[in-house]
């Protein structure tokens, strides 16, 4: 485990060393990676950091506002609302690393747009160690590392918790006073519900994930997964009431892990999976069944696309 006294007065001092009187902006997306290089960062630069979140449209529900709540004391904070720059960017692509580099892309855009308002010359970022191993081998590319286009405009681009696993990033959180909503949430990918889609992405998809996975979150609480969510694969035939529908298969994932980089999906009880079902089925007119994923990571991954 890392030591987490001298790794925040490092990664404080390397933050300093690399913004120097520049202006920085860093990318907050709510969860306990980038929260907890926006905590780093803030005591390194203060005023001359900026944090940026964009509201892509693919967030967890209610995260925008859990996200202007917790961060309020930083003063220079930004909201960007782009959700329909999002979902345009993502309409009629198919291919899951199509699907990231879309909106890695868009994400560097976005952020470039503040960073001239603001004369910021630094981007900041939450990467950890297994978004690096991932992106470098040939599982998936992540929108902040193998998703970002070949020309970012920016002078320097500082990852200060490169080399951390998500546990030894708790830590660091817990160390830094971050509230638990932040320091103990389940991870959330950077892509946000784009990658719970198999398929094209669409409004009415993104709405099915969001419902779906905030169902599965408050149920599966007492279980303290590793991550659980809900994903949309494509249609099936049910039937509702009196009428045949075509709707859309949820699939259930919910998995134990330390880091990440393997994780073992989670038993769950009979009575909780069906109380998870009906839910889903109950509260979405346009989700014909759900089933739960039983898969490892090998060989599968945690996340769908």
């Amino acid at each position: 485990m890392v030591d987490v006294d001298s790794f925040i007065e490092d990664a404080v001092a390397e933050i300093d060393e690399q913004v120097g009187d520049d202006n920085a902006i860093i990318a907050l997306s709510g969860g306990v990676d980038s929260s907890t290089a926006a905590a780093l960062a803030y005591e390194a630069v203060g005023s001359q950091l900026t944090p940026v979140y964009v509201d892509t449209g693919l967030m967890r529900k209610g995260e925008t506002e859990e996200i202007r709540e917790t961060f309020s004391y930083m003063e220079s904070l930004r909201i960007v609302e782009a959700q329909d720059r999002f979902l345009g960017a993502l309409e009629g692509i198919t291919d899951p690393e199509e699907k990231r580099h879309v909106i890695g892309e868009q994400f560097i855009r976005e952020f470039e747009t503040v960073a001239k308002e603001e004369d910021a010359d630094v981007l900041v970022q939450g990467t950890i160690y297994p978004d690096r191993i991932e992106s470098e081998g040939t599982i998936k590319s992540h929108h902040n590392v193998g998703g970002l286009p070949d020309v970012v405009d920016f002078d320097r681009i500082v990852e200060p918790m490169r080399d951390l696993y998500k546990d030894e990033v708790r830590e660091v959180a817990r160390e830094l006073g971050l509230d638990a909503i932040i320091s103990e949430r389940m991870p959330f990918p950077g892509p946000g519900l784009a990658v719970r889609i198999v398929g094209e992405v669409t409004e009415e998809k993104v709405e099915v994930a969001r419902e779906a996975t905030h169902v599965v979150e408050a149920e599966l609480e007492e279980y303290d997964p590793w991550q659980a969510f809900a994903a949309v694969l494509g249609r099936a035939t049910g039937v509702k009431g009196d009428n045949r529908v075509h709707g859309h298969v949820v699939a259930v994932r919910s998995v134990e892990s330390r880091d990440g980089m393997t994780a073992r999906a989670q038993e769950l009880d009979w009575e909780t999976l069906q109380r998870i079902q009906s839910r889903i089925t109950g509260q979405l007119d346009n989700v014909s069944r759900v089933v739960y994923d039983v898969t490892h990571k090998p060989p599968a991954t945690i996340e769908y696309e």
